[in-house]
């Protein structure tokens, strides 16, 4: 049985599942913004690793939105 997991995703505390993946992430905060930016810990992810990249205890995501406009 999976466990669950404290992560921090746009600044804001979530429990996401163990060995949760970006895709996933991406899924369930529905981020379907074809021009999304991922950090993972402050760091830049390419789109083709985020069915790969998996989260930790304590990790830090972030989805960022370039397009904003006025």
């Amino acid at each position: 049985m999976a466990g669950f997991i404290r992560i921090i995703v746009n600044g804001m505390s979530e429990e996401v599942p163990e060995n949760a993946t970006l895709a996933f992430l991406i899924e369930r905060f529905n981020e379907m913004d074809p021009a999304l930016i991922v950090e993972h810990n402050s760091r830049f992810v390419y789109p083709r690793e985020y069915g790969a990249r998996t989260v930790a205890e304590n990790d830090r995501v972030e989805f960022i939105h370039p397009d904003f406009g006025g």
